[in-house]
């Protein structure tokens, strides 16, 4: 069988999804144009600053794809293709581009606050506290292994390292032409562009060698430096630019497989129990992970991409569009473990961003691209991904932890050090997330992340359920998905604490632990305000 077939089908249902369920969706959460978006009432230069809808959406989408969507479809594809895809295609239009949306409308019509904030309104105190620290945690462990992607991305491909570094010259200057000297996007957007190009080919021609460790350091040090940065000076044009590599990638991908036109042979299922990850179900939904449902878009979408929506009306391509391309970009990912015979896959499962480099490098030459040049782009897009997840989970970890240790019923100079010094506040992430980084867990952290990153999307869910509930609207768009995803990540937290416990992983099992109780107590908590509501 053809891979253009999956491909094909995979666009053709987007779009319609998009343009049916989509729209029907907007319609349900009330999308009005006509009200001001908390970017215009609260604009503060730093982090409330409007975007135009392609600025947004790029950084938007550059920010929740990361490294999760290619990572996760080509580690599943042990269970066989077809349960990978349509787990793709049904969790992509029905759980996780509904969860994104409504997270993020969800956000805007609070002032732009974050679903920590939103639990607190609907749900109270105790609720807000729960998911702080559940988020704070899962925010930590995206850093953690998001740094330990890079690092062996740059460490294996130098090429990769050099353009990524010159990038982040080339956004701060892109930030500088658009933001300062007021030049038009368009043309600000024609230079930019041209220098990312430019980025590309020093970086092949100039590699840098470093070692994992070494490049951790240095991520480390960046994504402190850029998480306490106005937005304007890195995060929005970075994310911007680096969109258009993300998109370049996904054309390049969906081009050469129309034209190599290369053959599944990956058998369609294996069986339902994988010696490497375990069962099916649950652990198949907790891997493929962002490709069809995340919890980490709700941080996003409520944690700065509310605080630059421009107008309601572009919520639908933000919010709904973006979670459908990281989905496209998913099925990509999955052909290119597929098209790879069971031995071949086997002996490079452990390496997924090999996987991914090197069969699309080799699709790339049919479209009279050398190898060796595709592999390292396909490499560098991979690695974009990631730095923008990055430096924005760190962000929103600030937000997190100033939440936690912001008081209403103070005045601001009687505020802990934790919620007035935003330097102070992302300190305490990175050291964190730099200590699971050394503690030699590596990837062994991956599981665990795919189940606290998709038990973080049931409780976005179900803050919104009680949101949409205490308004007399109908929920049971999210309803349906949040039951469904409570199910699944309680049972592969549960399997987590009692697999790292006999395999001597005690760090991972009490985190798995701690994640499920913290989420038990938040859902009871949930229904005793349901009850109220409804009594």
């Amino acid at each position: 069988m053809s891979s253009i077939y999956l491909i094909i089908v995979a666009i053709v249902v987007f779009i319609i999804a998009y343009a049916v369920y989509g729209k029907f969706i907007a319609k349900l959460l009330g999308i009005d144009p006509s009200k001001q978006t908390p970017a215009h009432t609260m604009y503060d230069g730093i982090d409330y600053v409007p975007a135009k809808a392609p600025v947004l959406l790029g950084h938007h989408f550059a920010s929740i794809a990361g490294a999760a969507p290619i990572i996760g479809p080509i580690v599943a594809a042990t269970f066989g293709w077809v349960p990978v895809m349509l787990w793709i295609l049904i969790g992509g239009i029905f759980m996780g581009a509904v969860h994104d949306f409504t997270a993020l409308i969800a956000s805007v019509r609070h002032g732009g606050r974050s679903i920590g904030e939103v639990i607190e309104e609907q749900i109270g105190k105790r609720g807000k506290l729960f998911f702080l620290i559940f988020s704070w945690s899962t925010l930590v462990l995206v850093i953690a292994v998001f740094i330990i992607v890079v690092s062996k991305t740059f460490e294996e491909i130098p090429a990769a390292a050099s353009a990524s570094c010159l990038f982040i010259l080339v956004a701060v200057l892109f930030g500088y032409l658009l933001y300062k000297l007021k030049l038009s996007l368009t043309v600000a957007t024609i230079v930019g562009v041209a220098l990312l190009t430019t980025s590309l080919l020093i970086g092949y021609i100039y590699p840098v060698q470093l070692t994992a460790m070494q490049w951790s350091f240095f991520l480390i040090v960046y994504i402190f430096i850029a998480s306490v940065t106005p937005v304007w000076i890195l995060l929005q044009p970075r994310d911007y630019l680096n969109s258009f590599i993300l998109y370049a990638l996904i054309i390049l991908g969906l081009v050469s497989i129309l034209i190599a036109k290369p053959d599944i042979a990956l058998p369609a299922y294996t069986s339902f129990y994988s010696p490497q990850l375990g069962y099916l179900f649950p652990i198949l939904f907790v891997t493929v992970a962002c490709g069809a449902i995340s919890g980490f878009h709700s941080l996003v979408a409520s944690g700065t991409s509310a605080k630059q929506l421009n107008n309601e009306k572009d919520a639908r391509i933000i919010g709904y569009g973006g979670m459908l391309i990281e989905s496209t970009l998913a099925v990509v990912a999955l052909i290119t473990a597929a098209i790879l015979v069971k031995e071949n896959y086997a002996q490079m499962r452990t390496n997924p961003v090999a996987i991914f480099s090197y069969s699309l490098g080799n699709m790339m030459t049919s479209l009279a691209i050398p190898y060796d040049a595709g592999r390292t782009f396909a490499s560098l897009a991979v690695s974009a991904f990631a730095l923008t997840s990055l430096d924005t989970a760190t962000r929103l970890a600030r937000f997190a932890w100033q939440e936690l240790f912001f008081d209403k019923d103070k005045p601001d100079y009687q505020q802990s050090l934790f919620y007035k010094n935003r330097y102070a506040a992302t300190i305490v992430a990175v050291v964190v997330a730099g200590i699971l980084v050394v503690s030699g867990q590596g990837l062994k952290m991956w599981p665990l992340f795919g189940s606290a990153n998709q038990l973080l999307a049931a409780l976005a869910l179900l803050a919104v359920t009680v949101w949409l509930t205490k308004l007399k609207r109908s929920t049971w768009y999210v309803k349906i998905p949040m039951v469904f995803m409570f199910a699944i990540t309680l049972s592969a937290l549960a399997m987590m604490v009692y697999h790292n416990a006999i395999t001597a992983h005690y760090v991972l099992s009490v985190i798995a632990a701690l994640l499920f109780i913290l989420a038990v107590f938040l859902a009871f908590e949930a229904m005793q305000t349901l009850k109220e509501s409804k009594r």
